[in-house]
């Protein structure tokens, strides 16, 4: 029988589309039955075709290979990773830190800047190099699914996430699928895969959750909006609901991300001050909450409520409020819909009304069309506020936006004022004046040199402490010996009281969160038998029809049930292509 082709030039909109144009129709199938003979196979034929040696796709097990997921960007992307690695692993494949040892790479890639995107397709060469699988997931495909370096490359979108193991499962079967449509309920986009999915947790500690997918703003600048779309918020209830799921899986820290968590609730009636009251009931004592990244527009009209929740013991007083630029004709460019009086007016009355709080901000160098009398008065910005955090960006022009398509400043003056604009930053220290406190610090995580704990005090400032393992996942007091520009030194006190911050025991390292209802039963040691997060998948039937098929291994006597559907599909195969036809042996 001729193999019939399966590549993917162009976008799928769902798993089935496994057919491509260029695949023979049913009437073309029905014309070519006449010169279609069965052959007798030779036992000890020699097979050249490098393809021939590989087993048909049919023989290959899902399940049993081990993947390596490799993820850029933000937090929310950091988040949508773990989500795909829980999935995967508790279908019963094994995630390995070990790139080479995989037989797939996942890569889920960032689209804010082009450094990023390099990265991304450096890394999809180096796994064809190496003959690996490949599935790609993240922002940089969703928006531009159709480059050249991704043809023929499944591709799994930001808000497709929860059918991460039927992408995989088809990519190791040699097809190539690609799922980017967005996620609807009669009609209203929703905010993404549900948040109760399994996840393995790069840190047990931490649980990051996505409040909204999307944002409101059109910036002149953006890729991240064209793949993440409008804005889309998670319902108050479901969020409270996985923050105590996490408590209870040993989490002491949780950060909330999203495009815009300023905007949360625009869309279904309600804001985020609402949902932070309700996050903080449920934040145990020792635990943390830790917003994200606000946009100025949508925090003024909160600021009195957002600064009693800053003011919380259980909250970290810690905002990122982005200023780009501090130039209002450069921000017009931007489409940042707020002038740097706007970004003042909350700086100064979280200040004022929230003692010691930590405002981060970014910037952006060398937009285009910004002179160097705009520039100026974002050094003044720097100069009297003196951020803590400071992200300086110089400008990338993304395809694709209108901003690619403005006039650009000459690339050594976008060098030269991200330069200044660093050594400003790096003229002041922050925490010189903190040494000899005696600060709570909430210790999560292992530096980067391995020489430390990193703990963070009420303000989210980094707080380096002796490597000791009883500190871990503990909130306890310390006194400040040290500071640098980006961190703090504390020992702790020998007299104070240390919180267990984790109502019970956390989770290990690579142990998947969330195993409940269809997931349970799902194996986690690498063996064969699975689960699947959806209890029903729409199918299509060779003929293009559309049913919903339970899944064999979710119903009773799901061994024999994958049997006879195995069966039955098979005959339904022999008989599509060789209906009418009849052989003699």
């Amino acid at each position: 029988m001729k193999k019939m082709p399966a590549s993917c030039d162009s976008v799928l909109e769902d798993i089935e589309d496994i057919v491509s144009a260029e695949d023979l129709k049913p009437q073309d199938r029905q014309f070519i039955r006449k010169n279609v003979f069965p052959k007798v196979r030779k036992r000890n034929s020699q097979k050249n075709d490098q393809t021939d040696n590989d087993p048909p796709s049919d023989s290959i097990i899902p399940g049993a290979q081990k993947i390596w997921v490799r993820t850029w960007g933000c937090s929310h992307n950091n988040s949508d990773g773990e989500y795909m690695a829980g999935q995967l692993a508790a279908y019963g494949y094994k995630i390995t830190d070990n790139s080479a040892e995989a037989d797939l790479w996942l890569l889920n890639s960032c689209t804010v800047k082009n450094p990023a995107e390099d990265h991304f397709r450096n890394s999809i060469k180096k796994a064809q190099q190496e003959k690996k699988k490949v599935v790609l997931a993240g922002c940089v495909p969703q928006a531009q699914p159709r480059q050249d370096y991704m043809k023929g490359l499944s591709i799994i979108g930001v808000q497709q996430i929860d059918r991460v193991v039927e992408v995989v499962e088809e990519t190791i079967k040699g097809h190539s699928v690609r799922l980017l449509s967005q996620k609807k309920d009669n009609g209203k986009r929703l905010g993404g895969a549900r948040l109760d999915l399994p996840k393995i947790r790069k840190n047990p500690l931490i649980e990051i959750i996505s409040i909204n997918t999307g944002c409101l703003n059109a910036c002149t600048y953006c890729k991240t909006k064209h793949a993440r779309g409008d804005l889309a918020s998670y319902p108050v209830e479901e969020l409270v609901n996985r923050a105590k799921q996490s408590f209870q899986e040993g989490v002491c820290e949780i950060w909330l991300t999203s495009e815009d968590t300023g905007a949360y609730g625009r869309d279904i009636g309600t804001d985020l001050p609402t949902l932070l009251w309700k996050l903080v009931e449920a934040i145990p004592e020792g635990a943390m909450l830790r917003l994200g990244m606000t946009n100025p527009p949508y925090i003024l009209e909160h600021l009195e409520e957002m600064a009693k929740i800053l003011n919380h013991p259980r909250v970290y007083a810690f905002l990122h409020i982005p200023v780009q630029s501090a130039s209002d004709s450069v921000l017009m460019d931007m489409k940042r819909e707020y002038c740097v009086a706007d970004f003042k007016q909350v700086v100064d009355f979280l200040k004022a009304k929230v003692p010691g709080i930590t405002i981060a901000t970014d910037i952006i160098c060398g937009f285009p069309g910004e002179t160097d009398e705009d520039f100026q008065e974002t050094v003044k910005l720097v100069e009297q506020y003196r951020f803590p955090s400071l992200f300086i960006n110089q400008f990338y022009p993304r395809p694709g936006t209108p901003a690619a398509k403005m006039h650009q400043v000459p690339a050594a003056v976008k060098k030269q004022r991200t330069k200044d604009l660093s050594q400003l930053f790096h003229s002041y220290s922050p925490y010189d004046h903190k040494v000899g406190e005696r600060q709570r610090v909430l210790v999560t995580e292992e530096s980067f040199d391995s020489n430390y704990y990193v703990a963070h005090n009420p303000f989210y400032e980094q707080v380096l402490v002796p490597k000791d393992p009883l500190l871990m996942g503990k909130m306890v007091e310390v006194n400040i010996y040290e500071a640098g520009k980006h961190f703090m030194k504390g020992q702790p006190v020998s007299d104070a009281r240390v919180y267990t911050a984790s109502i019970t025991r956390p989770l290990a390292k690579g142990e998947v969160s969330g195993l409940t209802g269809e997931f349970r039963h799902a194996p986690q040691n690498g063996t064969n038998q699975k689960a699947h997060p959806s209890a029903e998948i729409p199918m299509k039937t060779p003929l293009g029809s559309w049913m919903a098929l339970q899944l064999p291994w979710q119903q009773e006597g799901g061994g024999l049930k994958i049997l006879s559907v195995s069966l039955a599909l098979l005959a339904a195969l022999v008989m599509f292509y060789y209906g009418g036809m009849k052989t003699e042996l």
